[in-house]
């Protein structure tokens, strides 16, 4: 059976892996289908494509967008894009200047709580093209702020906390559209994940699936079996098409490993037919 692993990250974003140390990981863990899908940007691909090369790897081309939707901040993965195109590239290139802005206000906030240097610390764990909240973590992890990532975030970046930033992050409907015109299929990352209602979960679909979305991502790393069961039966009654994604970082993180997932519920109509 094809092993298809749609959801994963490298050091051009969020990962622990360069690019290259992913494709061979994917390769060591028997993924024979793998996407990079890093956050808002595409600058990992090259250097993945040329690791796989030679290899019984198929390497797909993808991104993970950020957007706010609702008041509450929502994934959506780009797949089968073409890294060229010039309206999801300005599209990304948005994306990262706001990150940026991002991250001068997170250390402003830190520097306010009693914590110098947050800016400066974080960019030496961050690549060229992304600067996030991991980050941070890890520099204040490295300062003994926290003892571990998670207890930054608990601590420090999330709401009512010292560094904690709101995003506003891409709309809905432009990062389906952003996806849409390099090509590629727009699918809703990890919906299991979100702190939202059943209700509001339907409305997210239905307003995703307007804008043009065609995939939800039904199995995802660190999911219940109960979990996938429901979103199976939510990607049927949409009529969308199922991904399966571990949402790979690194290795460090045990409990999600590549490949390493639940095969797809039978009823649903998986995402890899249409590429």
């Amino acid at each position: 059976m094809t092993c298809y692993d749609l959801h994963s990250h490298s050091t051009a974003s969020d990962g622990s892996l360069s690019p290259s140390d992913l494709v061979a990981r994917a390769i060591e863990k028997n993924v024979d289908v793998l996407a990079l899908t890093d956050h808002d940007g595409t600058e990992g691909i090259i250097e993945a494509r040329q690791a796989a090369q030679g290899s019984n790897l198929r390497l797909i081309s993808g991104v993970e967008i950020s957007v706010t939707w609702g008041g509450t901040t929502i994934h959506i993965v780009g797949l089968d894009i073409d890294i060229e195109n010039q309206t999801l590239q300005q599209g990304l290139q948005a994306m990262r200047h706001y990150r940026i802005g991002r991250a001068e206000e997170i250390a402003k906030r830190l520097d306010k709580a009693g914590i110098s240097g947050a800016l400066d610390g974080a960019r030496k764990y961050a690549s060229d093209i992304m600067l996030g909240r991991v980050h941070f973590a890890k520099f204040l992890v490295e300062h003994d702020y926290a003892k571990n990532i998670n207890d930054v975030f608990k601590r420090y970046l999330v709401r009512n906390k010292p560094g904690y930033v709101p995003g506003e992050w891409a709309s809905l409907g432009d990062a389906v559209n952003w996806i849409t015109a390099a090509g590629g299929y727009a699918v809703i990352a990890h919906p299991a994940r979100y702190k939202i209602t059943a209700t509001k979960l339907r409305r997210l679909i239905s307003d995703f699936k307007d804008a043009g979305g065609v995939g939800f991502e039904v199995v995802s790393g660190r999911q219940h079996p109960e979990e996938i069961k429901t979103m199976a039966t939510l990607a049927n009654k949409f009529e969308l098409f199922a991904s399966r994604g571990s949402d790979f970082h690194s290795p460090d993180n045990t409990w999600i490993e590549l490949g390493h997932l639940p095969p797809l519920p039978q009823s649903c109509m998986p995402i890899w037919s249409e590429f």
